[in-house]
C-alpha cells in the first residue's frame, strides 16, 4: 500500500484508507459478463489483424461502460513498431478525452501485454486491464516480466487474466501456425 506522499495524506484526512478504496474499485469493474463482451469485441480486431496479415491482437477501451476505442496490430499496415492494438486505442482514448491521463478507463487486450504497452499503460493511469492469453515470449504482467506488479511502476492496475482465454490463444495459435506452414511451401 501507498505510504506518505499527497494522495495518501488526502485520503487519510478524508477518513478513506488505501485499502478499503482498492477493494471498493476492484469490486465496481468486475463484471465477468461485461468482460467477456467487450473481450469479444477485442476478438473481432484480433481476426481483422489476421486478414490483414498483422499479428493477431485486438483491444478496446472502456470508460464507465462506454467504448472509447478499439483497433488491433497494425505495425505492418503503418509501419510503425509501435502500432500495437494497445497504443493505438491508448492514443484514440487520449483524443476522445482529451487527456493524456485514462483514469478510470478499463483497456481489454486478447494477449497479455508487452513491456511497451505495460508502460504505456501506467503512463496513462489506465486503472484496469483485462486480457486474454499468456505471452510467453514478451509478456511483461505475468509470463515474462512483471512490470505491474506493486512496487515496481509508479501506478498500480488492476488486473484480471483469462477472459476467454482459450479462444484469444486459439486466434494466435491458428495464425503462427498458418504462417510456418506458408514458410515451408
Amino acid at each position: 500500500m501507498p505510504k506518505g506522499g499527497f494522495a495518501g495524506r488526502r485520503l487519510r484526512r478524508n477518513g478513506a484508507g488505501w485499502a478499503r478504496i482498492l477493494a471498493l474499485f476492484t469490486s465496481m469493474g468486475s463484471n465477468r459478463e461485461q468482460d467477456e463482451a467487450f473481450m469479444g469485441i477485442a476478438l473481432e480486431e484480433a481476426h481483422a489483424a489476421a486478414r490483414e496479415g498483422e499479428v493477431p491482437v485486438g483491444a478496446v477501451l472502456v470508460k464507465d461502460g462506454l467504448m472509447l476505442a478499439r483497433d488491433h496490430n497494425r505495425s505492418i499496415a503503418l509501419k510503425d513498431p509501435t502500432a500495437h492494438a494497445e497504443i493505438l486505442v491508448l492514443r484514440k482514448g487520449g483524443e476522445v478525452l482529451r487527456n493524456y491521463r485514462l483514469v478510470g478507463t478499463v483497456l481489454y487486450v486478447t494477449a497479455e501485454p508487452c513491456p511497451m504497452c505495460a508502460a504505456a499503460m501506467v503512463h496513462g493511469r489506465v486503472a484496469r486491464l483485462v486480457f486474454g492469453t499468456l505471452e510467453p515470449k514478451l509478456g511483461a504482467v505475468e509470463s515474462r516480466f512483471r512490470l505491474l506488479d506493486q512496487g515496481v511502476m509508479n501506478h498500480r492496475i488492476v488486473v484480471e487474466k483469462e477472459v476467454r482465454e482459450e479462444e484469444c490463444a486459439e486466434v494466435l495459435k491458428a495464425f503462427f501456425a498458418s504462417r510456418r506452414r506458408k514458410e515451408r511451401t
